[in-house]
């Protein structure tokens, strides 16, 4: 191997290493393993995600950009933090979005792809017997995942993905409320029922209410209005 192939190698090594750092710690950002307005230094991240201070720099001008943390003059970079507007915005987009996701799988999954789904509820539904809230966490994060990849509509996947809503959910999530959300699994049913059935309407409106319920039950709370209500809806 001559010098030019080990420069290479050495390239493609970094490149890789800087991809994994960045998917570590997007993935650290949505799971909630920061605080909101937590600082970010080039120092502990070097650490924790054992690369080069280069490296961290590019990762975190890459989150900028894509939204997951600010960066100010004086104040470094941070964890993004959302007013109540701002997570209301985001959250009534997702209901939008993933109802118009949901409505297109209806149309368009395969058939291995609705075994999956139904092999995730199964999943679910265990989970919730055996009071296993993190299981069923990944459970519905799985099948969420799955309905946008059975949509086969890459733009509005796309669209979906940029509305960083897993950091609002974090950030307004009652810790003191019961997990599962009462109802949450029976929501998931219906929705895979109208997609198994073929029925895009009645999939996207299974879908907008079950966002629709999930928002209610953050802690989002207006001026003279009480939590999860926002243009005259009451909290379910």
């Amino acid at each position: 191997m001559d010098e030019n192939d080990g420069r290479d190698d050495a390239t493609r090594n970094s490149a890789t290493r800087g991809s994994q750092a960045y998917d570590a710690l997007r993935s650290l950002l949505l799971s909630g393993g920061f605080e909101p307005n937590t600082r970010l230094t080039e120092a502990g991240l070097t650490e924790k995600l054992n690369v080069s201070r280069g490296t961290i720099r590019s990762i975190l001008a890459r989150l900028v950009q894509e939204g997951y943390v600010t960066s100010e003059v004086n104040r470094g970079v941070r964890t993004r933090s959302f007013t109540v507007e701002e997570a209301a915005d985001i959250l009534e987009a997702r209901e939008v979005l993933e109802a118009a996701l949901a409505g297109k799988a209806a149309e368009r999954a395969t058939k291995e792809e609705l075994d999956g789904l139904r092999a995730v509820l199964e999943g679910m539904r265990e989970a919730q017997h055996a009071s296993d809230q993190a299981r069923y966490s990944r459970g519905n994060r799985a099948f969420h995942q799955l309905l946008k990849e059975a949509s086969h509509q890459r733009t509005l996947a796309r669209a979906y993905d940029s509305l960083l809503y897993p950091l609002v959910m974090r950030q307004y999530r009652d810790l003191s409320a019961r997990h599962p959300r009462q109802g949450s699994l029976e929501e998931h049913e219906a929705i895979l029922a109208t997609v198994v059935t073929r029925n895009p309407e009645a999939a996207s409106a299974a879908m907008r209410y079950h966002v629709a319920s999930a928002r209610r039950a953050l802690l989002l709370t207006y001026a003279g209005e009480g939590p999860g209500v926002r243009d005259g809806s009451s909290a379910a």
